[in-house]
This record gives structure tokens, C-alpha cells and sequence, in this order.
């Protein structure tokens, strides 16, 4: 009588344990991280909209406050929707055949002349 069990597959082990400091934040962080930083850019463009007000006796400074407050809400929404960087990942690649393989023409000897 054969009984199925986990020793009867053994599974692969890696070399390394996984690190949980090395794993990425969650969805729900990395969303709520871009909300606090959208929230953020959005709070320093009202800042600069009152001060382009305050300050319109002084023209560059106005146009100054004015631009960054035109310019903000494009930069705050470009952050949220930004992710995380996305790590680089390096692909095996088979060994071509050795048919498929270029000689070297200095190696063997065989150099033609037109």
C-alpha cells in the first residue's frame, strides 16, 4: 500500500534563505506612499498659488509662484503614477550549437584574399 506523502517528493532548496528585508513594500504601501507624495506636491502648489497672490506687486516673484503653481499638479501626477524601479534581471542564454558557430579565421590558418 503506497501513501502519498511530502518525503516522497522532495523539494528544491535554495542555497540562501530569503531575507524579508529585501523584499519589495507591499501594493498597498507603495500606493499609499504615492498618495501622501501626491497629497504633499499638491499642498506646496496651493502654498505657491496664495503666495503668487500675496506677492503680486513683486513680478518675478509672482510669475515665479504662478509657474510652479501651473507646473505642480503635471509633476504630482507623473510621481503618483510612477512605480517602484523594477529590478534588472539577467536571462540565461543557451550556448549557441556548434554548428552554428563562427570559426575564427586567425585561429585556423584560413584567411582568403579577394
Amino acid at each position: 500500500m503506497s501513501v502519498a506523502s511530502s518525503q516522497q517528493f522532495p523539494r528544491s532548496r535554495r542555497p540562501e534563505p530569503v531575507l524579508i528585508t529585501e523584499a519589495a513594500p507591499s501594493l498597498a504601501e507603495q500606493h499609499a506612499a504615492r498618495k501622501k507624495r501626491y497629497a504633499i506636491t499638491m499642498a506646496i502648489r496651493g502654498v505657491c498659488i496664495v503666495l503668487a497672490a500675496v506677492f503680486y506687486h513683486v513680478v518675478w516673484l509672482m510669475l515665479l509662484f504662478a509657474f510652479l503653481g501651473t507646473v505642480l499638479p503635471w509633476i504630482a501626477v507623473v510621481m503618483a503614477n510612477d512605480g517602484p524601479p523594477k529590478k534588472r534581471v539577467t536571462i540565461p542564454r543557451p550556448a549557441p550549437s556548434a554548428d552554428r558557430v563562427l570559426e575564427d579565421p586567425a585561429r585556423t590558418g584560413r584567411i582568403i584574399d579577394g
